[in-house]
């Protein structure tokens, strides 16, 4: 407990402190809440992600298999601009993944099976996939770190500073009290001893 002085100054400032206090609570629990909607949001849409990306990966395993060729497919497909932007949630700026553009590489036709372009478009979709995952779980993070911290913060205010404000009010009455009650006495025996004497 922080040292307190017993006057009714301090009893004014502990008041607005505790006023303080829980005007500004509710605003931190009503963020923790949304920042735990937002996260289970982009936990489903990691999940969703991650089989849409499995799927497309097994379609395009098949083919390779199917057709028994063992080529490089990944060095057909280059990533030329990934397109972010961001976005401010519950005041945590978070990058958003608007798209992503390929260069288109040269191949010959001879050396790569037929169906090589709907082997790099498959391979575009995945490489597509990967990165929208990396942002999704770039926002994850963002998201969870700000979540602790307000946690952090409402844990401070409900069960450090605002149980400890109202010790402090409950402290400072009761001495005020008593030293009210003790003016009253010393009052009433030197009125006392005034009427003794006359």
């Amino acid at each position: 407990m922080a040292k307190i002085k017993f006057s009714k100054n301090e009893l004014k400032k502990q008041k607005d402190q505790l006023k303080r206090f829980e005007r500004y609570l509710p605003t931190l629990v009503m963020k923790k809440q949304l920042l735990q909607m937002e996260i289970r949001q982009v936990e489903t849409q990691i999940e969703e992600k991650r089989q849409e990306r499995e799927k497309k990966y097994s379609e395009l395993m098949s083919w390779v298999h199917v057709f028994g060729e063992e080529m490089n497919f990944a060095e057909l497909v280059k990533i030329k601009e990934v397109d972010l932007g961001s976005t401010n949630i519950a005041g945590v700026d978070i990058p958003v993944f608007r798209g992503i553009m390929f260069e288109k590489a040269p191949y010959d036709l001879m050396v790569y099976p037929l169906w090589v372009d709907a082997g790099i478009k498959k391979l575009q979709e995945i490489f597509s996939l990967d990165t929208e995952l990396s942002v999704l779980e770039k926002q994850a993070d963002l998201l969870g770190s700000e979540l602790r911290v307000t946690t952090q913060r409402v844990n401070l205010f409900e069960k450090v500073k605002i149980p400890e404000t109202k010790e402090n009010i409950r402290v400072i009455n009761i001495f005020l009290g008593d030293q009210q009650t003790a003016a009253v006495v010393r009052g009433k025996l030197s009125k006392g001893k005034l009427v003794r004497e006359a």
